[in-house]
């Protein structure tokens, strides 16, 4: 199968290939012929005439299709989505009933212990009071809004945002703050 290519004519790049010429009485053996042209048919019409010269005026009419959007969410949406954010609803009644519920051993629940510690403070001070009620619920809320809610992280919630208010939290405080007198 060494057969040897011999070129009979070498066309340089970039020129126009010739174009073939057929061999008289040969055709290829793919053609087939035309079928003849039915003869009952009416003459073609000739060819148009152009229109005159003129401005040329396109009319386009667009039917604008509005995209399907997502329906706003509603309030209940928003809240729902902004609860779950915290943790699970069982989770967080675990950790609400696990705060106020007392220890058997001590009679007291978590939150009580706090808002008496609490108490305590603010019979040092009153700025005091207010530190050790919110510096831990900041922390705390600030974990559960990074890291999502946990049974534990809830429970803390719980403990520190109503122990720690209700141990440090007095109505009076708001007078003695905008008016400076004290009991």
């Amino acid at each position: 199968m060494n057969d040897a290519i011999t070129p009979t004519r070498v066309i340089p790049a970039g020129t126009p290939l010739p174009t073939p010429q057929p061999d008289p009485g040969r055709t290829a053996p793919w053609y087939m012929q035309p079928p003849p042209p039915p003869t009952d048919l009416p003459p073609a019409p000739g060819p148009a005439a152009a229109p005159p010269p003129g401005p040329v005026e396109v009319r386009v009419t667009v039917d604008l299709a509005h995209p399907y959007t997502e329906p706003e969410p509603t309030r209940w949406d928003r809240l729902t989505t902004w609860l779950r954010r915290f943790g699970r609803p069982w989770q967080a009644i675990g950790g609400l009933l696990l705060a106020v519920v007392p220890v058997p051993w001590t009679g007291h629940s978590a939150v009580t212990t706090w808002a008496y510690t609490v108490d305590l403070a603010r019979d040092i001070h009153l700025g005091y009071a207010y530190a050790l009620a919110l510096i831990p619920l900041a922390l705390v809320a600030r974990r559960i809004l990074r890291h999502g809610g946990t049974l534990l992280r809830l429970w803390a919630l719980a403990v520190t945002a109503i122990g720690g208010l209700a141990g440090a939290a007095d109505w009076f405080d708001l007078i003695t703050i905008t008016t400076g007198v004290t009991r």
